[in-house]
């Protein structure tokens, strides 16, 4: 894990892709989209199983590891309305019931528009974005919000790098931007996807804007680019 200051407030960078935001012991994970493997099955495409079991997996080792109290998910926690499917629900049903009193928030993005709000009895409390929490205010879309940093997911970023063992690889990544400048309540940063079955996007970063890539289970931070 990696403890970085945003917006002067602590935040640790969680391998899975997960952010802490240390003072409120709350854990930030962005584009879960569970039942998505599930929801291309029911359209024909061949694709891995078992996808649901190991976000979930991965979402208790970041729990345990940060020591969260609450999470809250920034939007598009189940993929589609295929991801009502039985097995999806009775896997997030067992999980729940393993972490009972744990509060868990899920800010609605734009898959949770078609899914439908999770049944209600994951005890999950569901809000429309923006969502303040401590010096942030939480949304599932990167935008400016007067007065606030924004931290969302939507984005699934990454970067690419190169090395002398490989061409290219595609690593994601945190992405926050500048919050140093003249206008620095204007500024957002994007976690990258949480769930295990998930696409990427590259990104291009801002001067100034800080990036963090997540290789195997290192957070890194890389220079930021220079500010004219």
């Amino acid at each position: 894990m990696l403890r970085i200051r945003v917006a002067d407030a602590d935040l640790v960078l969680h391998p899975s892709g997960a952010a802490l935001l240390s003072a409120e012991h709350t854990l930030l994970v962005a584009d879960a989209h569970f039942g998505k493997a599930v929801s291309f099955r029911k359209l024909g495409v061949p694709v891995p199983s078992g996808t649901t079991t190991e976000t979930l997996d991965q979402l208790t080792g970041a729990i345990v590891e940060t020591k969260a109290r609450r999470v809250v998910f920034l939007g598009d926690f189940l993929h589609s309305r295929r991801a009502h499917a039985a097995g999806t629900l009775a896997a997030l049903a067992r999980w729940r019931k393993t972490h009972a009193a744990l509060e868990l928030t899920l800010v609605r993005g734009n898959h949770d528009e078609r899914a439908g709000d999770p049944p209600a009895g994951l005890g999950i409390h569901v809000v429309d974005e923006p969502l303040a929490q401590g010096p942030f205010t939480l949304c599932h879309h990167p935008r400016a919000i007067a007065g606030a940093y924004v931290l969302a997911g939507h984005w699934h970023p990454c970067i690419s790098v190169s090395g002398r063992a490989f061409e290219r690889l595609r690593l994601p990544c945190f992405w926050f931007g500048d919050d140093t400048g003249a206008l620095p309540q204007n500024a957002a940063g994007v976690l990258p996807a949480f769930g295990s079955f998930t696409g990427m996007h590259r990104i291009e970063p801002r001067a100034g804007d800080r990036i963090f890539p997540v290789a195997g289970d290192v957070v890194r931070a890389i220079p930021a680019l220079p500010v004219a």
